[in-house]
């Protein structure tokens, strides 16, 4: 066996270990060459600190990792392990994981992150022996919704760049990877205040628009209500975008979250459920 960073691979290798990786997993994640380098910029996951196992030349395994500033900690993420279904189970996730562990130290992480399906007992067990303990339920929710807004409310409604929103007091930046900031450069944010000028609540999310130029689906990252939020201001939230029924996937969304059990209370169904897990480097 021998591994390689990403950057020492052919576009071909790397797809291949990762296709092959993923075959059979809970969710179908095979990816081509656009899907693949677009989710490579977009997360912000490095070549030089993902690797891929060959056995002779054929890849049979890989790590997906990042690292950023996080609450002022250097966070890793890893983006997705994968082994080949023949080779499943005989000593590459060790290998993987061993290596992995050994590019955080150097790198200086402090918190290393990641997140794993639920169903998923094996992927869990192998965290869980590197260290990694459980530290949050993910959803993903899908489902159509209806802003019904009653009586007038004056929530005033800025919006922002998603770049700008860890410049805010109140932002909370500690969320699963995918959901930060750092990962939607491309998508939208929008920040809630009421009368007085305290902030209720913020959203990042992204619009599918359809051939017709209408609101196909909204896809939100984070919807967080503040101190002075409650759960009754979030069709307003919504309704800032589209007033119309519109089709809602989030992603990664905490089960804790005021939110999510009111979007779940209100139509949306759970499609996927992820566990966060974390580990404290030394």
């Amino acid at each position: 066996m021998q591994i390689k960073t990403v950057s020492q691979c052919t576009l071909e290798e790397v797809l291949k270990a990762w296709n092959k990786g993923f075959e059979g997993y809970f969710v179908q994640i095979d990816m081509n060459e656009e899907m693949f380098l677009h989710r490579l910029v977009g997360e912000g996951l490095s070549t030089e600190l993902s690797i891929v196992v060959f056995d002779h030349h054929h890849p049979v395994g890989i790590v997906l990792n990042g690292i950023r500033q996080i609450d002022g900690k250097k966070t890793s993420w890893n983006g997705g392990t994968g082994i080949a279904p023949d080779y499943r189970g005989k000593g590459v996730s060790r290998a993987l994981m061993e290596e992995t562990m050994a590019i955080y130290e150097r790198e200086g992480v402090k918190v290393a992150t990641l997140e794993a399906i639920k169903e998923n007992k094996v992927a869990i067990a192998l965290y869980e022996k590197y260290g990694y303990a459980i530290t949050n339920q993910l959803l993903f929710l899908s489902g159509d919704f209806e802003a019904k807004v009653g009586k007038s409310v004056a929530i005033h409604v800025e919006t922002i760049r998603p770049e700008q929103l860890p410049h805010l007091p109140f932002y909370r930046e500690d969320v699963p990877w995918q959901c930060s900031w750092h990962s939607n450069k491309q998508g939208e944010a929008k920040v809630f205040y009421n009368e007085q000028d305290r902030a209720l609540g913020y959203m990042v999310y992204r619009t599918v628009w359809d051939k017709n130029g209408e609101i196909e689906r909204l896809v939100l990252y984070q919807l967080e209500l503040l101190e002075n939020g409650r759960v009754e201001n979030i069709p307003h939230f919504i309704a800032s975008i589209t007033n119309h029924k519109v089709k809602i996937t989030t992603v990664n969304f905490l089960a804790s979250n005021p939110a999510t059990k009111y979007l779940i209370e209100n139509g949306l169904e759970v499609t996927t459920e992820q566990v966060q897990m974390k580990k404290k480097m030394d």
